[in-house]
């Protein structure tokens, strides 16, 4: 009721009431002892308290303890006193009509307190599950723009920073006020409000609010003209955690949403690469089969047929390689593959692997540096091999004819880390993690032939491991590929008892 009147008329209301109501029991004067009289007046300041506030409440009582003196006790309608019991009248009238003033207007305002309250929070509830349903930032910056219009009669926008540490103007482009950059970077930065009084009013937000969860900040939260000092600042930073909570939900959902696609994208490329390649892998067979039987063919055939026949048995078996560790390639990224563990040599998988491509390294000077005492390694020698020979292969594609290859291996405290150096044009630097991505080559080796599979291939493997493999370019030239794999713990072997 007393928000409905200025307090000019609430003033003047609660004197009429006063001395409306103190006039009134001037006719039972005669009749009716002080103290019944008193109990009346009490009752009016109770009403005025209840229904028009604390202010007019203290100025109820006072009036009516005045009034009282006034009108009721001897001289009548004189401020004077004869008896002096009546100063304690007066003062115990006082204090029980401004404690009972003081306790109304306190509780009506803490009942009008606790309604804001549940409006507030019924209020944010609903932004709550609005937010809920929110799908993209612009979604979310509509609700909240509504939202905070609705309540609070002012304008508002989500600067979303995507962790940048300092707020840019082209991440304002939409808002519908300006923003002063460096009081959102503080917020932003200290994860703290910020607020400027000074710009109430103007066509500037004055209030910064950070958008921060515990791991990460994904905006701040902009107010402008404030019209209403007593603006409710609890609301508004619990909304600012309820917009904390949906940008990570939508966040989260992106990721997941893009790990999905990408999980789908390899499956598909596996399934077509493992489709393809055996498709290929039959005419292959027969090409190579065909070529070779042009060499055996009576009586024989010229010496330039004869090349041409070498030259596509060659060219047949390098595309079967190929084909082979494309295979190989969707295999491993099905997840099916079970590594079967066993304690090995490695010089036992070395000398496999070099003997398996000694065609593609008698152009080169292959050297080996293993040391005697290298501890047993738990590996699949099978895949391991594969690694070994990609990284050799490698190596004799890209160095020049009569260069050094070097295969070694160094025992370190946790892991057993082996190499494999070549004297080519090495590794462009920016390149030194993307070249164990599929098909990916570098420029330097695109006259080269090659898919780009065997380094993919070998990362693999070494993680199913539970190694490390990494490149880098040696300082005196060329390039290296290490290959971190952990000791465990071998067996003991027992030794054989001499005859």
């Amino acid at each position: 009721m007393a928000d409905r009147f200025s307090p000019v008329q609430r003033y003047f209301l609660t004197a009429l009431f006063c001395i409306v109501s103190a006039f009134g029991l001037t006719f039972f004067a005669d009749d009716l002892d002080h103290a019944n009289i008193v109990m009346p007046l009490l009752l009016v300041v109770l009403l005025v308290s209840v229904n028009l506030g604390r202010d007019c409440a203290v100025f109820s009582a006072v009036l009516c303890v005045s009034l009282f003196d006034y009108l009721f006790v001897p001289p009548r309608f004189s401020f004077a006193v004869n008896d002096p019991q009546y100063l304690v009248t007066f003062f115990v009238m006082l204090v029980v009509a401004l404690t009972t003033a003081h306790m109304a207007s306190g509780l009506k305002q803490a009942a009008a307190d606790a309604l804001k309250r549940e409006e507030v929070t019924q209020a944010l509830y609903k932004v709550a599950k609005d937010l809920a349903g929110a799908l993209t930032g612009s979604q979310v910056n509509e609700i909240i723009s509504k939202f905070i219009l609705e309540q609070t009669s002012s304008k508002s926008w989500i600067i979303e920073t995507q962790d940048n540490k300092i707020v840019r103007d082209d991440m304002t482009k939409g808002s519908p006020f300006s923003i002063e950059s460096h009081m959102a970077t503080v917020a932003l930065r200290d994860r703290r409000t910020v607020n400027s009084t000074a710009l109430n009013g103007a066509d500037w937000a004055s209030l910064y609010l950070p958008l921060s969860t515990s791991m990460r900040t994904y905006g701040v939260l902009s107010v402008a003209n404030i019209e209403n000092p007593q603006i409710n600042l609890k609301m508004i930073e619990a909304l600012a955690s309820l917009i904390s909570i949906t940008l990570e939900r939508l966040h989260y959902a992106q990721v997941a949403h893009k790990t999905e696609l990408e999980i789908v994208s390899e499956r598909l490329r596996s399934s077509i690469l493992s489709a393809l390649s055996h498709d290929i892998r039959t005419p292959l067979t027969v090409l190579v089969g065909l070529a070779d039987s042009l060499s055996m063919v009576r009586p024989s055939l010229p010496v330039q047929a004869l090349e041409t026949s070498a030259a596509i048995t060659q060219q047949a078996m390098r595309l079967s390689s190929l084909v082979s560790n494309l295979l190989e390639m969707a295999r491993l990224n099905s997840g099916d593959v079970k590594l079967r563990y066993e304690w090995h040599h490695l010089q036992d998988v070395v000398g496999a692997s070099l003997q398996h491509l000694n065609l593609a390294l008698h152009e080169h000077q292959v050297l080996t540096n293993i040391p005697f005492d290298l501890p047993l390694l738990e590996i699949d020698a099978v895949l391991m091999e594969r690694v070994l020979s990609n990284l050799l292969e490698n190596a004799a594609k890209y160095s020049p004819k009569g260069s050094r290859i070097e295969i070694g291996a160094i025992e370190h405290q946790k892991d057993i880390e082996i190499y494999v150096l070549d004297q080519g044009p090495g590794f462009e630097a920016n390149k030194l993690e993307e070249i164990f991505s599929l098909f990916v080559r570098g420029e330097k080796e695109s006259n080269t032939p090659g898919f780009g599979v065997g380094l993919a291939i070998s990362q693999v493997i070494v993680k199913a491991h539970r190694g490390n493999i990494y490149a880098e370019n040696n300082p005196d030239g060329g390039g290296s590929i290490h290959v971190l794999l952990p000791k465990g713990t071998p067996p003991v072997l027992e030794q054989e008892e001499s005859l």
